[in-house]
């Protein structure tokens, strides 16, 4: 599936970078970026539509395949823009839009019209979504019964993303970060691509019900380990700097676990830390032994497992056809023992 998603996203790219080219020659540092944008990933959103679409009972379909490969361009999008938003510098192991196109304006430091442009790029990515959606291949009508449901899942992710920004550096609570989980990453990393594969293949209500009851659960587990690996992870693995949450000061309820359970010296080192712009070897060795002492990340641990739980529950009782049953367990598993 991987390999179908990957392939289809380089034929539509490279056609669509083509394009931008003929416009002018000097576009070459953007065609850059969107090419490194769609290049890499674990392809998680475009196997849950896909799915989705084959739990309605739907045959394997090229057609399908290039309509879940448009799921990634929203991801792409989306990192994109949130990597603006954080001033993350690294994404795959490689430098971030922003960060890449500052040659393009005549510097390395920190420039307004690099990251103009990278905004450009992330809102082309999203564009290109749609485009490659709407012209998969697939019957118009199937096509007119997920279009609706696009709408709902681009207000969401706005949502989220910009919870996140109101919340950041505010006062730690795990609920608020958990529906900033819930609206900025599980929604449309599993349950919107199941949602709209299924209304593609014209699947009932009480699939769709099935499908929320088991990606809810499963994208806020996908995003609790993210955060995991985002202060405990090796860089070489996940790509990213491993102190981007804490400089960032990111409303993670790993963080808002230790700070509520934090002695008052661990709770004031910690606090000090949040938001500094650069962090030490010893300074991140600080935080990640608050957070163990804390029990935060044995409880972040837990509230994975439950919602994996959960998920795979939401499953049994769905009555779908073996192979997506199957597909979808994997999934449940791949998605939150990932090491990266």
């Amino acid at each position: 599936m991987r390999a179908r998603v990957d392939h289809e996203l380089r034929r539509f790219t490279d056609a669509e970078t083509e394009a931008l080219l003929a416009v002018d020659e000097d576009l070459a540092p953007l065609a850059a970026v969107l090419a490194n944008a769609t290049a890499h990933g674990k392809r998680l959103r475009s196997a849950f539509c896909y799915w989705g679409w084959r739990a309605a009972r739907q045959p394997d379909s090229e057609a399908m395949v290039r309509a879940a490969a448009s799921m990634e361009l929203v991801h792409a999008a989306a990192v994109v823009h949130d990597d603006i938003i954080d001033d993350s510098h690294l994404r795959h192991g490689l430098p971030t839009a922003h960060v890449a196109l500052r040659a393009a304006v005549g510097g390395t430091r920190v420039n307004p019209r690099a990251a103009s442009l990278a905004m450009l790029a992330g809102d082309l990515l999203m564009s290109w979504a749609g485009q490659l959606f709407t012209g998969c291949g697939l019957p118009g009508a199937y096509l007119a019964r997920g279009r609706p449901l696009w709408g709902v899942l681009a207000r969401e992710l706005v949502a989220g993303e910009a919870l996140e920004i109101l919340r950041t550096a505010g006062p730690p609570d795990v609920a608020r970060s958990l529906k900033v989980i819930r609206y900025k990453t599980a929604k449309y990393t599993v349950e919107h691509p199941l949602h709209i594969g299924a209304a593609l293949a014209g699947g009932d209500t009480a699939l769709r019900d099935a499908f929320t009851d088991y990606g809810l659960p499963l994208g806020e587990a996908f995003q609790l380990r993210d955060d995991l690996l985002g202060l405990f992870g090796e860089p070489e693995h996940t790509g990213k700097a491993n102190t981007d949450d804490i400089t960032g000061a990111r409303p993670t309820a790993l963080i808002a676990h230790a700070l509520a359970r934090a002695t008052p010296a661990e709770r004031r080192a910690l606090t000090r830390l949040l938001g500094r712009g650069k962090l030490t070897t010893g300074q991140l060795d600080l935080v990640r032994a608050v957070v163990e002492s804390t029990g935060a990340r044995a409880r972040v641990e837990r509230m994975i497992g439950d919602r994996v739980s959960l998920a795979t529950r939401a499953l049994a009782g769905a009555g779908l056809p073996a192979p997506a049953h199957a597909a979808l367990t994997h999934l449940a598993g791949a998605v939150t023992t990932r090491p990266a």
